[in-house]
């Protein structure tokens, strides 16, 4: 078994491998070349997230800066939107869905780190080799999902379909679909009803397209 599926097997792995830090220097440095590059450069930009992404569907914006730690392990869907700051640790696979949008500073972690100080140093590798061992968990993020200002999503998580996360959020549980959930914890508030609809709120100044 090679290091990157022991990743993506939820089994302890070596960060410093060699294996693992070709993807990571490549994905660093596409990265920054993505955030250096002016917006209005829009064709060189796609292909940039084309080679970084592991997937990436239709009408996927991301503002910049970003920073992708592998960039292969992560798949985002079509008409995907993320202001500025995105950082995502993808040691375990990222999926997000469809007609999905990021505030400014979301980040997602799937790392894990030992609660055992002296396990945080060095234990035993599959060979009985001392390293710096650690795992993570996959996190999936639903379709026609918003997460606000500085949401952060830890391993492990899913977001159903159509929730909202409130700003500043740190999500350590799952979320169900159709959630406001917000708070550090994060924790669902409410459901999203009918009553949430702008064109109920605003009646009298907006008027609301449905796609």
């Amino acid at each position: 078994m090679t290091e990157e599926e022991r990743i993506l097997n939820g089994i302890l792995f070596s960060p410093s491998h060699p294996e693992l830090k070709v993807i990571k220097l490549r994905s660093h440095n596409l990265s920054h070349q993505y955030s250096q590059m002016f917006e209005d450069k829009a064709e060189e930009r796609e292909a940039i997230l084309t080679q970084l992404l592991g997937r990436k569907g239709e009408s996927c914006f991301i503002q910049g800066p970003v920073f992708f730690h592998y960039g292969v392990h992560t798949e985002i869907g079509h008409h995907f939107f993320a202001n500025y700051n995105l950082t995502i640790q993808d040691d375990a696979k990222v999926t997000i869905g469809d007609y999905t949008s990021f505030g400014p500073n979301v980040t997602i972690v799937t790392p894990i780190h030992p609660f055992i100080a002296s396990e945080r140093r060095q234990m035993f590798d599959q060979n009985g080799d001392p390293k710096s061992l650690c795992y993570a968990k996959p996190v999936t993020i639903g379709n026609d999902v918003w997460l606000s200002a500085n949401v952060t999503v830890c391993g492990g998580v899913t977001i159903g379909d159509r929730c909202v996360i409130g700003a500043g959020s740190v999500v350590t549980q799952d979320i169900p679909e159709d959630s406001f959930a917000a708070g550090v914890p994060c924790r669902v508030i409410r459901k999203i009803t009918e009553a949430d609809r702008a064109c109920v709120i605003n009646r009298k100044s907006w008027r609301i397209a449905v796609l």
